[in-house]
């Protein structure tokens, strides 16, 4: 299956973060097309600043093989991975990091730092960016602008006295 393929998948993810009110990030860890392991931005609901979708499926495919190693694995997930997801990675060992939309406030895989090839580290990924960049991209601006217009209907009520 291709690189779209399993983005796609992981755009699906994503959706499932929106619908829960979270900001609309989706992950699935592939090992030879199957998948090990998915996620979803799960923050918010889980009071849990480190429920990133990356870290939700990274952590269910360990769990399913029974290792935190995930040799020969690949991630799919609509956002460049932040530095504490990146980390997360590097130490999983996981080869392969495919992402869809850059990050260029937090993103650790190429836009902000590039701790996923850092060559100090014991263990460098490879990356592939960019990958249905305008869906993900698109997923995620659609999000946070319907957040700003509740926002400002919001406090136009409280304006209101209503």
């Amino acid at each position: 299956m291709t690189d779209e393929y399993w983005m796609r998948h992981a755009l699906a993810l994503a959706a499932r973060s929106e619908q829960q009110g979270e900001v609309p990030v989706g992950a699935v860890l592939v090992k030879d097309d199957h998948i090990l392991g998915e996620g979803w931005n799960q923050m918010i609901s889980q009071h849990d600043p480190s429920a990133h979708a990356e870290m939700m499926a990274v952590r269910q495919a360990a769990v399913r093989i029974g290792n935190y190693r995930l040799l020969d694995c690949t991630l799919y997930v609509t956002l460049e991975p932040c530095s504490m997801c990146a980390g997360m990675l590097v130490h999983s060992r996981i080869h392969r990091l495919v992402f869809g939309a850059s990050d260029y406030k937090t993103g650790a895989a190429g836009s902000v730092m590039d701790l996923v090839r850092h060559p100090q580290l014991n263990h460098q990924l490879e990356v592939t960016a960019g990958v249905l960049a305008e869906e993900c991209s698109e997923q995620l601006s659609a999000f946070f602008q319907r957040r700003r217009l509740e926002k400002k209907a919001a406090k136009q009520v409280l304006k209101s006295g209503g």
